[in-house]
């Protein structure tokens, strides 16, 4: 009966951090001029900033592909560019600004070769 009160107050600990994470997140990445990516609407240019969790050489149709999902706390958007193999500077971690169209593949919501900026 302990090991199951322990695991249940160690699932709620990682929970709740998680939760803090994402709503630091969404404070980070708030700006009046910015679209956040849970609510930003499917074929509309949009402006979004967020940290890359995952970044992935993935090629589509023979080309090579730079794949990446940028977060801010309220959502993922998985972002590609074309004909690239690598882009100095995006790496996990990083956070970044990107304008562009968002659009659907597979049921997943993506950005092709966004305009980008690198933050601090």
């Amino acid at each position: 009966m302990a090991e199951k009160s322990r695991l249940r107050r160690n699932i709620s600990r990682w929970a709740s951090s998680s939760d803090q994470h994402a709503r630091d997140m969404r404070k980070t990445y708030a700006g009046e001029s910015l679209d956040r990516i849970g609510d930003a609407p499917d074929r509309e240019r949009v402006r979004l900033r967020g940290t890359l969790r995952t970044v992935t050489l993935r090629p589509r149709g023979g080309v090579p592909a730079l794949e990446a999902e940028l977060y801010d706390g309220t959502g993922t958007i998985t972002v590609i560019w074309l004909g690239r193999r690598r882009i100095s500077g995006i790496a996990p971690g990083r956070s970044l600004e990107l304008r562009g169209l968002i659009g659907r593949q597979d049921g997943q919501r993506v950005i092709y070769n966004p305009r980008y900026e690198l933050m601090p």
